[in-house]
């Protein structure tokens, strides 16, 4: 049974969307949730949207993936399907979704989505419960054909909020899964990338300096690794109820696309203006030789401070400041 708000926008107001959408941009269109195989017209909007030309990912827990709605998604146009995998072992990861038979349902999923052709990432969000099983889920992705494995640092905020306390790591910690990350991206057959995690850029161009090497980036599709943080210069999130957000961890709206375009919004939302200047950040990242490429998480600053434009709290990297500096 569908599971649907009053407060949804409706399918003419979604395609409305991403008519929007369309009409000013070319960007991937990630459906995303909570859950959005729920929704029942969500592959409706996935082949309007693949017929304007976008580029068109879906985000599952993979367990609603039955062969025939495996291939609806396929026929939808549907590109790029993301599935969350939360530990290597049915244990951990069915006792972090308190679902039992989620993870053997999600890998069913998956292969319903493999014998379809369509390519899949595991996302994999690292929390104290999972973080020593990292290496294995990418083991894991590897065996089972995975197109790439995205790991998410936590962000408090939305349910990560909820199991925050719970669940983070320590700044350290991260550190050194991201060390870890760069270090298997370089003998690793699939694509790696690391996302609501800036510093990763960072660390790349630390580690690169010291080996010598140079940093070559993915400037474009599902792996793009441009830049740290791209909340409201390069990404925005849409609500179920058009709110516009930078980014889904950041709740600060930008307008609503109920009354107003799109477009108006992205290019014209102060929000979005000051998340675009690296000159605006405050605190360390305002004098960090790395905040052109990094950032920081706009969200986790937030989440922490109330200020959107403040530290990333979760980066252990110390730059020096300028003499003289006020920020200092």
């Amino acid at each position: 049974m569908e599971q649907r708000s009053p407060d949804d926008l409706s399918t003419d107001e979604a395609k409305a969307f991403i008519d929007q959408v369309s009409s000013f941009a070319s960007p991937i269109l990630v459906l995303s949730g909570g859950e959005p195989l729920v929704r029942e017209d969500i592959l409706d909007l996935a082949e309007y949207g693949h017929s304007k030309g976008l580029r068109i990912a879906l985000a599952t827990n993979g367990t609603l993936v039955t062969p025939k709605l495996a291939e609806s998604i396929r026929n939808a146009g549907v590109q790029r399907v993301s599935v969350s995998i939360d530990g290597a072992t049915p244990e951990t990861h069915d006792g972090f979704r308190q679902q039992r038979g989620a993870f053997d349902s999600a890998w069913q999923g998956i292969e319903n989505i493999k014998r379809c052709g369509i390519p899949f990432q595991i996302n994999t969000t690292v929390t104290k419960h999972n973080v020593a099983e990292i290496p294995a889920i990418l083991r894991l992705a590897v065996e089972r054909e995975a197109a790439a494995l995205h790991i998410f640092l936590l962000v408090p905020a939305g349910c990560g909020k909820e199991i925050a306390n719970d669940e983070m790591i320590e700044p350290e910690e991260y550190e050194q899964v991201l060390n870890w990350l760069y270090e298997r991206s370089k003998d690793t057959p699939i694509a790696l990338k690391a996302t609501c995690a800036p510093h990763y850029f960072r660390v790349m161009r630390q580690r690169a300096r010291i080996e010598g090497t140079s940093i070559a980036a993915t400037t474009h599709g599902f792996e793009a690794t441009t830049k740290g943080c791209l909340a409201g210069s390069s990404v925005c999130f849409v609500s179920h109820r058009g709110e516009i957000y930078p980014c889904g961890y950041l709740p600060i709206s930008a307008g609503n696309i109920r009354e107003r375009h799109l477009e108006e919004i992205w290019e014209n939302a102060e929000v979005f203006r000051e998340l675009r200047d690296e000159n605006n950040l405050h605190g360390k990242c305002g004098y960090c030789e790395y905040r052109r490429v990094c950032m920081g998480c706009r969200a986790r600053a937030y989440a922490y401070t109330g200020d959107y434009l403040d530290s990333e709290p979760y980066c252990v990297y110390e730059p020096k400041p300028p003499a003289g500096d006020p920020r200092a």
